[in-house]
């Protein structure tokens, strides 16, 4: 055929060409896969029930109280309360006991709220002042809400809050709520450590995985003393 030239590829560089393409191909994937290894790691640690600081969500522009609760106002001026992430990888599923009812008036510290596993129970104390207006009803028929979803719908209380700037202000927020939940993590560790030593009559239970790290929902395999202690150590203070 007039005009038609026929070339082997593999007779001059086009087989170095595809070479590099199909490396391209191999190499982009795992490229962007080290481009994210904290989001890759947290996905494998959730898996395994791992409990590590990548796995914990820590939404930004949230006041957090050092009895690991959470406040955040809102436009209509009312103050929503709930649970921090933290708290409930550490007890697990629970259920929510409000004691509190719109139109009353709670102050900073007071008891709203108990969470309940199995017949064991912690108290949960208010991080701000003010009037009730809502309670979130709809935990007690769906309590799997506050794990799945707890700086949204899984909102326990909204509050009118009467010294929100007083109050707020030594609550942790942004990079401070960070470091200190990685704090936290650190003695619930040794917290664990300590009292299964102490309390725990069943070797099968097992609180830390291989390598020391902290499995998952640990407080759901201790009974009701570790549930008091916790108590005692990690939510009777406020701030």
């Amino acid at each position: 055929m007039d005009g038609f030239t026929y070339t082997n590829i593999f007779e001059t560089k086009g087989i170095e060409y595809l070479v590099i393409i199909c490396f391209l191909l191999l190499i982009i994937p795992f490229w962007r896969s080290l481009n994210k290894p904290l989001k890759m790691k947290a996905k494998v640690q959730d898996v395994i029930g791992v409990l590590s600081e990548n796995i914990l969500r820590i939404p930004q522009g949230l006041f957090y109280s050092k009895n690991h609760t959470w406040t955040h106002m809102e436009k209509s001026g009312y103050a929503s309360v709930g649970l921090n992430d933290l708290l409930l990888h550490i007890t697990g599923g629970v259920k929510i006991n409000n004691l509190k009812v719109v139109g009353e008036k709670v102050n900073k510290g007071d008891l709203i709220a108990d969470i309940m596993q199995d017949g064991k129970h912690l108290k949960i104390s208010s991080p701000i002042s003010g009037e009730i207006q809502k309670v979130n009803n709809s935990l007690s028929k769906n309590p799997e809400i506050i794990n799945e979803d707890p700086y949204g719908k899984g909102w326990i209380f909204k509050i009118k809050p009467e010294k929100w700037i007083a109050e707020t202000n030594s609550c942790l927020f942004a990079e401070d709520a960070i470091e200190w939940s990685k704090r936290e993590l650190e003695r619930v560790k040794d917290f664990v450590a300590v009292t299964m030593k102490e309390i725990s009559k069943e070797p099968s239970m097992v609180i830390m995985q291989e390598g020391g790290e902290l499995s998952d929902n640990p407080l759901s395999g201790m009974p009701n003393e570790a549930w008091q202690d916790f108590q005692t150590k990690f939510l009777d203070q406020i701030g």
